[in-house]
């Protein structure tokens, strides 16, 4: 049996993830980058949502090179179910670890409003 809510917030967990966290956690199946920087993801559970990344998209951040469309548009899910991104391409992101940018699968769920306008995943 899971855990409540009042759990989760009892460990300072802020409400909305400690509602997502007693409904048991999501796993992401599938990414697809749209042309306005925002992701479309379907979980484990069937849901497909939006996620917008654009404010993650910041100069001077690990994510400023996805600024540009040619390499937002690489994301992809790694071995993990995160979104992830390889900063540089020809390199090999699960030998040289400092050369991938990821988002976790949980804030990715709460941090999205459930997508289906125009999808076609």
């Amino acid at each position: 049996m899971g855990k409540s809510v009042a759990f989760y917030l009892s460990k300072g967990y802020d409400q909305k993830m400690a509602e997502y966290f007693a409904a048991g956690r999501k796993r992401i199946t599938k990414v697809v980058p749209r042309e306005n920087f925002t992701l479309a993801l379907t979980f484990d559970n069937g849901e497909t949502r939006l996620y917008d990344a654009r404010p993650l998209l910041q100069a001077g951040t690990v994510f400023a090179p996805f600024r540009e469309w040619q390499n937002f548009r690489r994301v992809y899910l790694d071995e993990n179910h995160c979104v992830s991104w390889d900063i540089d391409p020809s390199i090999d992101s699960s030998k040289v670890w400092n050369n991938k940018v990821d988002l976790c699968p949980d804030s990715c769920y709460v941090d999205s409003v459930p997508f289906s306008n125009g999808y076609t995943g």
